[in-house]
């Protein structure tokens, strides 16, 4: 890894986990799982929430069980949503995104890469992202590394952003964990 994450650094990106795709991502509803994990710990830990839907008419709304996880969600038509007239201005101005969704061979790839061109370090958790074959996420997953980007677990998200044992906050995550 090219570097830790730092909860106070971070922003945690949500990319199209929309109602009418998510049926046919492979293991959707695990996905969507870590990436409600991930928000969970993102809200204890005051880290800002966002997320996109690509074109909502045709792939549906943010699944419901997210929403009230999320501070501000962005509708999009390109793939790479830091194409879109706004995204990267509308992004808290953290240096770290943590980037979680569908699919990890299109919107998820190209928006990381878009990010990481813009200058943000970036890391990619592949238990939270999904493709409809699994094929396709593990391609995504090697062309993300090879790129520089850094692709990791929502545990280690969690947990480098708590920091230490003793942060006031380690038995709520613990208690996330085990849910």
């Amino acid at each position: 890894m090219k570097f830790r994450l730092h909860q106070a650094q971070s922003a945690l990106l949500l990319v199209d986990l929309q109602t009418l795709l998510l049926p046919a991502i492979e293991h959707g509803a695990a996905v969507v799982a870590r990436a409600a994990f991930l928000a969970q710990v993102a809200r204890l830990l005051d880290v800002p929430v966002f997320a996109t839907e690509q074109n909502p008419a045709g792939l549906g709304p943010t699944e419901p069980s997210l929403v009230p996880l999320i501070d501000r969600t962005l509708t999009k038509f390109a793939f790479d949503a830091t194409a879109e007239p706004g995204l990267l201005a509308a992004l808290p101005d953290r240096a770290q995104i943590v980037v979680a969704g569908s699919e990890a061979h299109v919107c998820v790839l190209q928006t990381a890469i878009g990010l990481h061109h813009a200058g943000r370090s970036v890391a990619v958790v592949a238990d939270a992202v999904g493709s409809r074959r699994a094929s396709d996420r593990e391609t995504a997953l090697a062309r993300l590394r090879a790129a520089g980007i850094d692709v990791v677990s929502a545990e280690m998200v969690a947990f480098e952003w708590l920091g230490r044992s003793d942060h006031p906050r380690f038995r709520d995550v613990l208690k996330l964990l085990r849910e």
